[in-house]
């Protein structure tokens, strides 16, 4: 995958547990430049985590294989109109070298989740708890990096004793290609990403509308995702239309500057 591919995408689609598969993907994909497919758990620790999560009401993948399942999704999306990605969690690293080189082999990204707050996705290491180990969460882009995917993780602010500026810089070093920041309500946290690295920062959370849309690329975020609204198609339309017209309006701004 050339950075050409990631440099093009404005709009992604975030995962959602349990329902981003290829279908959902296409379904999106007339407004979409990028889908992240997922979450998914690699190993044993996680995917019992994932079962537990069911038992309480929780959608997510249970799968018997999730390797393969990643493996058939991508296929599935060869011909899409849309850059694909899938969203790991695992409480090791070999298995995200595993998905990594069938990400490379398929040409998507490998998006690491160190996002994930649920009580027992962190009790056995991974979302949140990764995010809080920035060294680990750095191991696992390395790890991903080395395969020749295109590697990032989808984090989220407001995490007490999480710096994300600094550790965006550390995953940068890591080998990370891209960072997805689920903003909560720190919206200019996504300024301090940006300015501090030359990640390619996608923007999460809250996005409905041009003044949003405007927000976040003021910010330098270089994309805009959604999740929630990732299967409505009319909001899908409306926040593609509202980053069509931000868009065009800055490149008139700049070029009256010239």
């Amino acid at each position: 995958m050339s950075d050409d591919e990631l440099a093009d995408v404005e709009f992604a689609l975030a995962s959602l547990s349990g329902e981003s598969d290829a279908a959902w993907a296409r379904a999106g994909s007339d407004a979409a430049d990028a889908a992240f497919l997922g979450g998914i758990a690699l190993e044993e620790r996680s995917r019992e985590a994932a079962r537990r999560m069911v038992a309480r009401g929780r959608e997510e993948f249970l799968l018997p294989d999730p390797l393969a399942f990643v493996d058939r999704q991508l296929a599935a999306l060869e011909n899409a109109p849309l850059l694909p990605g899938i969203n790991v969690r695992s409480a090791t690293r070999e298995p995200v070298r595993t998905v990594a080189r069938i990400c490379r082999d398929r040409d998507a990204l490998v998006e690491i989740n160190a996002h994930c707050r649920q009580d027992e996705m962190c009790a056995v290491g991974c979302g949140e708890t990764l995010l809080r180990d920035g060294p680990r969460l750095c191991e696992y882009v390395e790890t991903a990096a080395a395969t020749g995917a295109t590697v990032g993780a989808k984090v989220r602010t407001e995490v007490p004793g999480v710096d994300l500026p600094e550790l965006a810089v550390d995953l940068e070093d890591a080998g990370a290609a891209f960072v997805h920041v689920d903003a909560m309500d720190s919206e200019r946290v996504v300024e301090g990403v940006a300015d501090a690295t030359d990640l390619f920062v996608i923007a999460n959370n809250g996005v409905r509308d041009e003044e949003t849309v405007r927000e976040y690329l003021a910010y330098g975020a270089d994309a805009v995702s959604v999740g929630r609204p990732s299967d409505d198609p009319d909001e899908l339309e409306r926040i593609r239309t509202a980053l069509e017209r931000v868009t065009a309006h800055d490149e008139i701004e700049r070029s009256c500057d010239v």
